[in-house]
């Protein structure tokens, strides 16, 4: 059997699924993974709770060296989960409040500089699964393999409706079609590391695929590589 490990970046759109296919490419590989947006997730956390202005770039700045970011993973659940200053935060960041308020904070350079640091010390052993928005571009611009996802406007708001209405039941189809056009405009339109395809990343479109024909298409990938 190969043991080469190597580094895999999943970039793409909103709720396209690229952290169940890392999810997916992690376990099936025994490889890490790295889950960028709740990196950033998490720093927006911090900021909200400690009333951080983010348009003052010396208090993030100072805010930032505070913040201590790391991935454990839970024997039970069988998964990778995110640790902000040592407290299992998997659960808050998910929340609408922080999806709503990250794609501002993710144009910060300090905050890119700060999280791409500490992705590029995650990344030094490979053998980790990555997805975001800039992996394949900006982070690991020499991973061997790299995808970029997209679906279906309409089917990613549907996918991303019932994700949330399980834990906010208020929630409206239409708030959530707002905020996913709202943060792919500002993902593709910021100036540092905005959202694009990699030249040689392939693209996956899985408007129309299941959880396992995606991962299927992966997995064949992943083997042409080795």
């Amino acid at each position: 059997m190969n043991t080469k490990k190597i580094i895999i970046t999943i970039d793409g759109w909103s709720s396209c699924g690229k952290s169940t296919l890392a999810k997916q490419l992690a376990k099936q590989l025994h490889y890490a993974y790295i889950d960028s947006g709740a990196m950033y997730r998490a720093i927006t956390l911090y900021f909200l709770r400690n009333h951080i202005d983010w348009s003052d770039h010396a208090k993030v700045a100072e805010a930032l060296r505070s913040i201590k970011i790391e991935f454990h993973h839970n024997k039970d659940a069988d998964r990778s989960e995110i640790f902000l200053n040592d407290e299992n935060v998997e659960y808050l960041i998910r929340d609408m409040i922080i999806a709503e308020k990250v794609s501002d904070i993710a144009t910060i350079k300090e905050v890119r500089d700060f999280a791409v640091t500490q992705q590029h010390k995650m990344g030094k052993k490979k053998g980790i699964v990555m997805d975001g928005r800039d992996i394949g571009t900006t982070v690991f611009p020499n991973a061997e393999l790299k995808f970029f996802m997209t679906a279906d406007i309409a089917v990613r708001v549907e996918r991303r409706f019932r994700e949330l209405y399980e834990k906010k039941p208020n929630v409206t189809i239409e708030e959530v079609k707002n905020n996913l056009e709202m943060r792919d405009y500002i993902d593709s339109n910021r100036e540092i590391s905005p959202l694009r395809k990699a030249d040689d990343a392939v693209v996956l479109d899985n408007t129309n695929l299941t959880m396992e024909e995606q991962l299927d298409f992966a997995l064949k990938l992943f083997k042409t590589k080795l």
